[in-house]
């Protein structure tokens, strides 16, 4: 059991340690690819894959830009206005949100079913989004993500397992971040890989402006959902 604590302990400060680095840098920005694992009414488990990046400037600037299958979508935030934009569509909608991007990633998670991807990560303080309702942990050791060694933990909520890779040395920035629903019909998970990590002077200047494009039409924001990377052939009970 003293064992056990002490790996427990371990992993909780690896996870704190990633926090506080994420949380004390001023500018981010990172490529990622994420898989969503849905169920279709079949009960087949399907992967859908898709690939973006992501840039921010604390404490309210934010651009994320996602390509898949069925939607190429970007999303800014100015600190007053987040804009999102279905490229395909030609649609876009804007959000009155003034404040933080940790008050954005609320808002658009919660109000709107829109979550940013791995928004737990790039919110102020990361442990607090990640570790109040876990209930179980393990550290699993070194992993390796795109030849970069990294700890690997794993963790458990009475809802979800998630797990993380987290860099070895000054800069522990998160490699992977997996989800898995056990409590949903096959156990989807939902997966997204970081490559290309910058932060601080590393990062290129952005503008954080949205250009509309001529003729596209703008919805209102409950619409959103229509800009979805979910094929209508699909059930949601896998959606994240």
């Amino acid at each position: 059991m003293a064992v056990a604590r002490a790996d427990e302990a371990q992993a909780k400060s690896l996870v704190k340690a990633m926090s506080d680095y994420l949380g004390a840098q001023k500018a981010i920005s990172f490529d990622f690819d994420t898989n969503l694992e849905i169920v279709s009414p079949q009960q087949q488990k399907i992967g859908l894959a898709s690939s973006g990046a992501l840039v921010l400037n604390r404490p309210d600037k934010l651009r994320v830009t996602r390509m898949g299958g069925f939607a190429n979508a970007e999303m800014v935030f100015d600190g007053k206005t987040a804009t999102l934009l279905g490229k395909n569509a030609n649609l876009y909608a804007e959000i009155e949100a003034p404040g933080t991007i940790d008050q954005l990633v609320d808002v658009l998670r919660d109000k709107y079913h829109r979550p940013v991807p791995g928004a737990d990560l790039v919110m102020s303080d990361p442990y607090n989004e990640l570790m109040p309702l876990v209930e179980d942990v393990k550290d699993l050791g070194s992993g390796v993500i795109r030849g970069a060694e990294c700890d690997h933990l794993a963790f458990r909520t009475k809802e979800v397992d998630w797990q993380i890779w987290i860099a070895h040395g000054a800069r522990p920035y998160p490699c992977r971040y997996v989800i898995t629903s056990p409590k949903v019909a096959g156990s989807p998970e939902y997966a997204l890989d970081i490559r290309g990590w910058k932060a601080g002077a590393e990062v290129a200047p952005d503008s954080f402006k949205l250009s509309i494009p001529p003729g596209a039409r703008k919805l209102n924001p409950e619409q959103i959902p229509d800009l979805n990377d979910i094929p209508g052939i699909f059930s949601r009970e896998g959606e994240k």
